[in-house]
């Protein structure tokens, strides 16, 4: 049998397409395999994230005093070659307490390399954005209640006055080499942990 002799650049993308697969077919079925965290640990590291976040930004302790409620994803891995992904769990924080639990899970393709960790946080405003978060089909950020990314410069602006919109949101911790960050397309499901 002979063999075909392929270029190096295009050897390296069909192994870089055939990683890609294997790793999205290796991906567990449901939300609910996915649940790695018990809920005693999910607890502890989101309160820790929450609590770093609101030193680190005084402007997000205030916004939290405002919310409904605060969802708290402590670490989100995401990774990518072409074909990228990204999942985490967090817990939901209304009244100083843990009430419910969530993952986020996302996918993304195009130009990207590399591998990365962050948090976030996301302050739920009204009710009516929190009941979204609940629907069957999962809460995705860009889709229904308006979502506005901040950073600790524009958290220091924010009045009661001025605090308009749904669901504001926060990245933190963020460590590792991939180009882009965003929240934009993020699914959320409600889990229960073990």
């Amino acid at each position: 049998m002979k063999s075909i002799q392929c270029p190096r650049s295009r050897r390296r993308a069909i192994i870089g397409l055939a990683a890609a697969i294997g790793i999205a077919l290796a991906a567990p079925a449901s939300a609910a395999d996915m649940a790695r965290n018990t809920a005693a640990q999910l607890n502890s590291d989101a309160q820790k994230a929450l609590n770093g976040l609101y030193a680190r930004v005084p402007g997000a302790k205030a916004i939290g005093a405002q919310a409904k409620a605060v969802l708290v994803f402590p670490k989100v891995t995401k990774a990518g070659l072409g074909i990228g992904g990204q999942y985490g769990e967090g817990a939901l924080i209304r009244g100083g307490k843990p009430v419910a639990y969530y993952n986020t899970a996302g996918a993304s393709y195009g130009l990207q390399a590399g591998a990365q960790t962050y948090g976030y946080a996301m302050f739920f405003m009204n009710d009516a954005a929190l009941k979204s978060l609940d629907r069957t089909e999962g809460f995705e950020v860009g889709v229904g209640p308006s979502v506005v990314v901040l950073d600790e410069g524009k958290a220091k602006t924010m009045t009661s006055t001025t605090m308009k919109d749904d669901v504001y949101a926060f990245t933190f911790q963020q460590k590792g080499l991939m180009a882009g960050l965003g929240l934009q397309g993020n699914k959320i499901t409600k889990i229960t942990p073990k």
